[in-house]
């Protein structure tokens, strides 16, 4: 997913306004403009619209981290330069302080289908064996039962029993070296 979509999916689903995201740009150590989040939340097809930079979006989660669970003692956490949907995940579930029944349930408000090793595998670290990559799906999933969940809006259809389909796993293997 593009760290514009991500942002803008926690805008919703939390029904931040601008000075509440700004708020949390400075809970991870960054001053932002109004006119910047404004850049960073308009639609991908608006000529105006700015990608937010990985190490933005970083500073970002950081701050939602520490707005949910509150200021670590000692050092706060360097933003990351590089972020992957395996980070921006394994961010959420600490801001929100999910166990993997928590995150399964969510996952279920979606209607998609997981288990809890699948779930294992993606915060796991990459030189690990049963490490997988977060695809896109998996994670728009999660943030969909996010919205279901803190909104209780479910615009996701259920399929009546009998025509569900088996959900195609998304986690892959990386390529190594």
């Amino acid at each position: 997913m593009n760290n514009n979509d991500v942002l803008r999916r926690i805008r919703y689903t939390f029904d931040y306004g601008d000075d509440k995201i700004i708020r949390i740009f400075e809970l991870g150590g960054k001053e932002v403009s109004r006119e910047q989040i404004s850049n960073w939340l308009k639609k991908d097809d608006d000529p105006d619209q700015k990608s937010i930079y990985d190490q933005d979006l970083a500073v970002f989660l950081n701050g939602f981290i520490v707005k949910h669970r509150g200021k670590k003692d000692g050092d706060q956490p360097k933003p990351e330069k590089k972020l992957n949907n395996n980070v921006v995940f394994r961010k959420l579930k600490i801001a929100l302080n999910l166990r993997d029944e928590d995150i399964i349930h969510l996952f279920d408000l979606a209607k998609f289908e997981v288990s809890k090793h699948e779930i294992s595998a993606i915060f796991r670290k990459p030189t690990q064996k049963q490490y997988r990559l977060c695809k896109d799906q998996f994670l728009r999933n999660f943030l969909q039962g996010l919205q279901v969940k803190h909104r209780g809006e479910n615009k996701v259809e259920s399929k009546p029993e009998n025509e569900k389909k088996p959900v195609k796993r998304i986690i892959t293997r990386p390529k190594r070296d």
